[in-house]
């Protein structure tokens, strides 16, 4: 399998439940509204969200790869914004999506809706991918757990960067 066949026109098979739009610059106030309720993240993945880092997350690309390989998309219900998602086509190897970042709407949180969307997007993408691989914050146990709950296992992987390590998880599409 390669990931030449997941392109923008496959983007709303990621869920049968929301509609899913990629999401541009005049999406970021309402991307800011949804992450800025969420203070616990930055504390563990400084700095805190603006329009600016915003901006810069949906450009923002893995060396060797294009913008054509990144969906920045908004998962929506009845025209609400609920959920954001940060897909990369064939990352770190043309098996592999990869999960730059995920973030749920706070009112939505712990109500198993993250878990449905993460549920649908790994049962269209094991149509592209053998594996889907993400990276959390050490220090961040509410992620860990919600990854792991949801079937993606520690690689051995840690990156450590200046304020934080880096822990690489990824999920088998294929068993």
């Amino acid at each position: 399998m390669t990931s030449a066949k997941f392109n923008p026109q496959k983007i709303q098979e990621l869920s049968k439940t929301y509609r899913i739009s990629l999401l541009h610059e005049p999406d970021i106030p309402a991307v800011l509204k949804l992450c800025s309720r969420n203070p616990q993240y930055y504390e563990h993945c400084p700095p805190y969200v603006s329009p600016e880092s915003i901006r810069q997350d949906m450009q923002a690309v893995p060396e060797g790869k294009s913008p054509e390989d990144k969906y920045y998309l908004g998962f929506f219900k009845a025209g609400r914004l609920i959920a954001v998602m940060d897909l990369i086509s064939g990352y770190p190897d043309q098996e592999t999506a990869f999960i730059g970042f995920f973030m749920m709407n706070m009112d939505m949180q712990g109500q198993g809706a993250g878990s449905h969307i993460i549920e649908e997007v790994c049962a269209c993408l094991n149509k592209y991918f053998s594996y889907i691989r993400l990276g959390y914050v050490k220090s961040n146990e509410q992620s860990r757990h919600f990854w792991q709950k949801n079937g993606f296992m520690p690689t051995g992987i840690v990156t450590k960067t200046a304020a934080y390590d880096i822990v690489v998880m990824q999920k088998n599409l294929r068993r």
